[in-house]
């Protein structure tokens, strides 16, 4: 039995929310696991991380794989490493209306 430490995706349509699940690998991505070791929420401002890294080190030490996106987490989680943003674009309505006030208050 090949036991994967992944991420279980929860939440609606276009607003994700991922649990760290410890999983037979032949099972369906959210489908039965044997335990929750954590949560991940990439919409909150910063990514919320909430890992029980005793219990993953349990788990890797029985020999449980963690995926890629885990592993990162996991990182994340032990050195409590900054995780950068990405600059959000302003849609071209935004921008025009920024443009707009901006050259209205220069005027004035």
């Amino acid at each position: 039995m090949a036991v994967k430490i992944r991420l279980a995706r929860h939440g609606a349509k276009k607003r994700p929310y991922y649990r760290v699940v410890v999983a037979d690998g032949r099972m369906p991505r959210d489908g039965r696991y044997i335990e929750e070791v954590g949560r991940y929420n990439p919409l909150t401002n910063p990514k919320t991380i909430d890992i029980d890294i005793e219990k993953v080190d349990e788990w890797m030490a029985k020999g449980a794989q963690p995926s890629n996106a885990v592993s990162h987490l996991i990182d994340i989680a032990r050195n409590g490493a900054p995780i950068v943003e990405k600059k959000t674009k302003p849609s071209k309505k935004a921008a025009a209306k920024a443009a707009a006030a901006k050259s209205e208050a220069h005027a004035e």
